[in-house]
């Protein structure tokens, strides 16, 4: 009997051995699952796929050091969609429509959705087919419809683990990464994290906040159009490398303007805001702020048109493509130190939220000088500005007000929720770390809180359902990945008994109405409509004719 239990024992282990070798050369299961792209199976961690380990975080580059060396990434997003990231722009226009091609053979359209400015490299998004979800490991599909040959086979990396973003200043290179950090306020100290060049060239990270992680220029020349990543080092044998697709430029990025620095900036991450956006900008402008910046999250729609109009009309707009799903403090973190040039002040607001002063009400018309009047003097030593927010519901109405969100929606909750601030740029901290709301400032920098009476921040989170529906779906926050799976619940991002389904709640229409507040919406009427306007209830400067 005894030898038969240990007959079993050594097949056990046999088979185990084998499964084991087999399984290096595939991938390791993680502990994770897919529910943000709509299954709940065992996700491989495709970042430890055994024959690419070594250089999935920087690959070395051959000849010339060309961008064309570069091979074609791609990121698995939600909802299954994919973004591809390609070597540098095509030589010639596309004869047919783009297309990405899986393994297997099945194929979706690519729609181009923007251009990095770390390399200049050109980025399509794609859904990935039913027949293709299914199959492990995932691929990076070829790119059908451009000229260039394109035959790359890397594994598709999923958007948990990754450096997306870096940007030089005249001292260190600031990196921008996906899931070191994991959650709010926990930090993996900086001595365990070093930055990684070409030919293995490596120094410290002296930052490790959020996503945002800080390291000096390597001593030694490295050769253009090379990735950085950085390296995390569990034990002094034992590292793990980052995939990244993150282009080291040792030249700063100068942003700073022709004509002069601005008192006051105001800088959004936005996706998707083409019906919103000209009134967000012709208010804002006509109180004070100079110029705006937007970091766009991959629109969509008609939002680059729009900001065209806004210049032809002599607004100051720039525009940063910002492709990365929930980073918005991430995008924050890139906006105040990359208009620091530019910008004294920088308002760090969304398009639907708007700053007021009961003391406005019986202004006969805007001034610029609104909002500068509450900025304090240089040496009161104040580096930041906070203002409390109210939250707006959907106000009965069932579909978008023409007339503009200040104008349709004017039911609103009796507390205050959260702030939104004004930041004084050289007085932020060198982590960068904010909360969306506000920001660390270095030490002896205070902050001062303005009164209800002083300003406020409409925010009019809560529109009409299909509005609403839309927004969360991208947003929620850099912590909760899609508000429809069962992630963090406790989130103050979420809505109140919204659930997790994307499912309009009975009542939708009159939640969230406490106090009937009228006072921008009048503001507004008094400023910005037009006289001899034919329209109903009269138009808007911000409306199309």
């Amino acid at each position: 009997m005894a030898w038969r239990i240990q007959l079993c024992f050594i097949s056990l282990f046999f088979l185990a051995s084998i499964f084991h070798h087999l399984c290096r050369h595939l991938f390791i299961l993680d502990d994770v699952f897919l529910e943000d792209v709509g299954i709940r199976l065992p996700l491989p961690r495709l970042t430890t796929f055994k024959t690419q380990s070594s250089n999935l975080a920087i690959q070395e580059l051959s000849g010339d050091q060309v961008a064309g060396n570069l091979t074609t990434q791609s990121i698995l997003f939600h909802d299954w969609e994919v973004f591809l990231v390609r070597p540098a722009a095509p030589q010639t226009a596309a004869a047919t429509p783009y297309s990405c091609i899986f393994q297997g053979g099945a194929t979706s359209p690519a729609t181009p959705v923007g251009v990095l400015a770390s390399g200049g490299r050109p980025t399509f998004k794609c859904i990935m087919p039913n027949s293709v979800r299914r199959l492990r490991p995932f691929l990076t599909p070829t790119l059908a419809g451009s000229p260039e040959k394109d035959t790359s086979l890397a594994t598709m990396l999923r958007w948990n683990f990754y450096v997306y973003e870096s940007f030089s200043t005249e001292t260190d290179v600031v990196v921008f990464a996906k899931g070191i950090n994991k959650h709010h306020g926990v930090n993996l100290p900086a001595a365990s994290l070093r930055c990684v060049f070409a030919n293995g060239v490596k120094t410290d990270v002296t930052i490790s906040s959020q996503e945002v992680f800080r390291c000096p220029h390597p001593a030694r020349r490295i050769p253009s159009m090379t990735r950085v990543s950085l390296e995390i080092g569990y034990e002094s044998d034992k590292t793990r490398a980052v995939p990244s697709l993150a282009i080291y430029d040792p030249k700063p990025r100068t942003l700073a303007p022709l004509q002069g620095k601005a008192l006051l900036c105001a800088c959004t991450v936005v996706y998707d805001v083409a019906k919103f956006v000209r009134e967000w900008v012709t208010y804002h402008a006509s109180i004070g702020v100079e110029k705006f910046v937007f970091y766009d999250n991959g629109s969509d729609d008609d939002f680059y048109k729009v900001v065209g109009q806004l210049v032809e009309l002599g607004h100051d707009v720039a525009t940063f493509y910002w492709p990365w799903p929930k980073t918005q403090e991430a995008g924050f973190s890139h906006c105040a130190m990359s208009f620091r040039d530019s910008c004294t002040w920088m308002l760090f607001t969304d398009v639907d939220e708007f700053v007021f002063s009961p003391r406005w009400q019986n202004s006969s018309r805007p001034s610029k000088h609104m909002l500068q009047s509450l900025l304090p003097e240089s040496r009161a030593m104040i580096g930041q500005m906070t203002m409390k927010c109210y939250d707006f519901g959907p106000s009965n109405r069932r579909s978008h007000p023409i007339e503009g969100v200040t104008q349709g929606y004017n039911c609103r909750l009796h507390d205050h929720q959260r702030h939104k601030s004004i930041v004084l740029l050289d007085g932020v901290d060198r982590s960068l770390e904010n909360a969306v709301h506000h920001f660390k400032m270095k030490d002896g920098y205070k902050v001062r809180k303005l009164t209800l009476h002083e300003g406020v921040v409409n925010h009019y989170k809560y529109q009409v359902w299909a509005e609403f529906k839309n927004k969360f779906k991208r947003r929620v926050s850099a912590y909760v990945y899609d508000w429809r799976n069962s992630l963090n619940p406790a989130s103050k991002d979420r809505t109140p008994g919204l659930g997790n389904e994307p499912i309009e709640p009975q009542g939708w229409a009159s939640r969230f109405c406490e106090v009937n507040d009228t006072g921008l919406r009048d503001l507004g009427r008094s400023w910005f409509r037009l006289e001899g306007s034919t329209q109903e209830g009269g138009r808007f400067a911000w409306q199309d004719e």
